[in-house]
């Protein structure tokens, strides 16, 4: 197939691409490397089966495709609100714009969500019928409001003009190909200790995350766009497994022995919540899909990938 994938360039998108050219697909990566970067995908690009196209999604975009990954969205909040009009915009006129080509070439069309929509939930581990808490009007609201927006476009495409769409809510994800100065957590905690830097945490360490390697999210991403029940979601691809952030930064100081680091705290970001923890019943039910890799494996892997990073 031919196989569109918006944000191509990014920490999410480049893997992807990686994984659609292994299994023979022709794969066209958009993106307009506001975040994305051409190292992520320089491995790919003697592949004759790869085009690379700098391209805004806020944009039209006039391509014939039979398949939509549409990940084009900055996804930490260092990089989300440091043009949050823009955000916005990327999220709703993205998904207006790839819905509008997915119509015109009846391409099937995957929305990469994210757990964000469930804002500081009230339900804990979030399942998909939870409506989430989200605070329309906060510094975060650009990026959670602006998915939940896109959410709601996919499915009124679907509704009235028989789009076929795919809906997934993306959790926590770590992994190689990672920006080192995104701000996410895992990336930051890692960086900061090979540096012998101050581990930061915000707040007192006792919110809670689940960490998905990256691998596990490609195969959930892949099985839910070829799902053969019709499934439209959406569904949560996350792991399950839970950790603290001060958990989190004390495993990453003992699996980086020479680091000198130590764990310092500041205030809380407004909106910040204080829990993530995906129920995956419906991913393991519908897609056959859990997560394998734990978090030490993933995060050896992940420390690797840092300290190459030239």
């Amino acid at each position: 197939m031919k196989i569109l994938v918006t944000g191509g360039a990014g920490f999410i998108g480049s893997h992807l691409c990686k994984r659609l050219l292994d299994d023979g697909h022709d794969v066209l990566c958009l993106d307009n490397f506001f975040t994305g970067t051409k190292d992520n995908i320089l491995g790919l690009m003697d592949n004759k089966k790869f085009e690379l196209l700098r391209h805004d999604v806020t944009f039209p975009l006039y391509v014939e495709v039979d398949q939509i990954y549409n990940l084009a969205c900055p996804a930490s909040p260092i990089h989300y609100q440091f043009d949050p009009v823009q955000t916005t915009k990327t999220s709703v006129h993205g998904a207006i714009n790839m819905l509008g080509l997915a119509k015109r070439t009846k391409a099937r069309i995957l929305q990469a969500s994210t757990s964000e929509i469930y804002g500081d939930p009230e339900i804990h581990p979030q399942v998909e019928s939870y409506w989430g808490r989200v605070n329309p009007i906060g510094i975060r609201s650009c990026y959670d409001e602006g998915k939940r927006c896109a959410e709601t476009l996919f499915f009124d495409y679907y509704r009235q003009n028989k789009v076929d769409i795919r809906v997934i809510r993306i959790f926590n994800t770590y992994g190689p190909n990672m920006h080192p100065d995104d701000g996410r957590v895992v990336s930051n905690f890692i960086v900061q200790a090979l540096k012998n830097k101050d581990i930061t945490i915000y707040g007192d360490g006792s919110q809670t995350r689940s960490f998905q390697y990256i691998d596990d999210l490609i195969d959930g991403m892949t099985k839910m766009m070829n799902n053969k029940e019709n499934f439209i979601g959406p569904v949560n691809i996350g792991n399950p497994d839970e950790f603290t952030i001060k958990e989190l930064a004390e495993k990453i100081l003992e699996m980086i022995p020479e680091s000198i680091s130590k764990i310092v705290y500041k205030d809380l970001p407004q909106d910040d919540p204080r829990q993530r923890q995906p129920d995956i019943k419906l991913a393991k039910e519908k897609l056959n899909w859990k997560p394998q890799t734990d978090l030490t494996e993933g995060l050896l892997k992940t420390i690797k990938y840092f300290r190459e990073l030239k």
